[in-house]
């Protein structure tokens, strides 16, 4: 607990225009003590601290310097955060503490599991990690009391296998992330510690392809999103960024020119980059991705092909069958959503290169 009764002391002398020798006499006590108290070399008898506090017209709080911490669950776990941001080694203390007075918290009992996690990785504390690992077992328990989506009993599982990674028993927890797999949300964790860690590529490679193609399909959902996020905000600079970004992702997966589910995408992509271009003024180049978007949908839906084999680093997915929101044809598709972007004029355009004849 920090207090500041040497810098008080010297303030409220100041202000009421005292020297240490006037105060001392005030206080009868020596001018060596005050400068003392001052300088921080020695504290003032509790006595003499309530005595003060009555001379300078404050509380004997104000004049410690002492604040009351707010120690509410909210208030407490988010100084326990505060102090992960930079591995304040008072987060342990704070943390014991809180377990103390919420033992049967999910929140509390959670939240310090991440503390310890925190700390046992980045010192690789045996103790810490065993200390974390022991919480996350617990706060599976009190799992009924949680109210945030983002936590369930895979992810709290995600943690409790990394640790033990970090405690040397691998297999174990890869045991853990495998019977945790829903959806493919640890298949990067599963194939990168097979390959990099377990000298086991092959096993690893189907499990990297999943996360591939789970993190581009995440990634270009996202990008739309935003797009009408960054527009809310008229932020059309943000959204010409974040499209240029996906379509760097998508046309550096496709490997050669065959057409397949990438070029649905991509079509998509470049109708979404024409809508943003037309926003930021760039009329000309606007109708350019407009008509490479026509040219690639026309190509698609020619000869519809719903797999990934054009895939760059993917396994078995020529296997895998890919179809979105927007409908089966890519033409349609870019058509609903140039409609769901409510742009008039571009939908028309698009009208005009995609209607028979054209």
């Amino acid at each position: 607990m920090k207090l500041s009764l040497s810098e008080n002391i010297r303030a409220l002398r100041k202000q009421k225009k005292m020297t240490q020798e006037k105060l001392a006499e005030a206080l009868g006590v020596t001018v060596g003590a005050v400068y003392k108290w001052e300088s921080g070399l020695s504290q003032p008898e509790l006595g003499l601290i309530v005595e003060m506090a009555d001379f300078f017209d404050t509380s004997v709080d104000a004049l410690l310097g002492y604040k009351m911490k707010d120690n509410s669950l909210d208030s407490t776990l988010e100084r326990l955060n505060r102090y992960c941001r930079t591995l304040d080694a008072a987060a342990l203390a704070e943390a014991e503490k809180t377990l103390g007075k919420y033992p049967h918290s999910f929140r509390a009992v959670y939240n310090c599991a991440d503390v310890y996690l925190a700390f046992g990785a980045s010192n690789r504390d045996e103790r810490m990690l065993r200390r974390a690992l022991e919480l996350l077992e617990r706060s599976i328990i009190l799992l009924t009391q949680n109210d945030d989506p983002r936590i369930n009993e895979a992810t709290i599982n995600g943690d409790i296998s990394a640790i033990w990674f970090l405690l040397g028993e691998r297999e174990r927890g890869l045991e853990i992330l495998k019977r945790n797999n829903t959806g493919c949300i640890y298949s990067s964790d599963i194939g990168t510690c097979l390959a990099a860690f377990m000298d086991r590529p092959e096993e690893a490679a189907p499990y990297l392809s999943d996360a591939l193609l789970g993190g581009m399909s995440n990634r270009l959902t996202a990008t739309v999103g935003y797009v009408f996020v960054f527009r809310s905000r008229n932020d059309w600079e943000s959204a010409l960024d974040i499209v240029v970004w996906g379509l760097g992702i998508l046309t550096g997966l496709k490997t050669e020119t065959n057409s397949d589910a990438l070029d649905k995408a991509h079509a998509e992509m470049l109708a979404l980059l024409a809508y943003v271009q037309s926003k930021v003024g760039k009329r000309e180049e606007a109708l350019a991705s407009l008509a490479k978007a026509g040219e690639i949908a026309r190509r698609f839906d020619s000869k519809p092909d719903y797999s990934l084999q054009t895939m760059r680093f993917g396994d078995h997915t020529d296997q895998t069958v890919v179809f979105d929101v927007f409908g089966a044809a890519a033409a349609k598709s870019v058509e609903r959503l140039l409609g769901l972007l409510g742009d008039r004029a571009l939908s028309e355009q698009w009208g005009e290169m995609t209607s028979d004849g054209k």
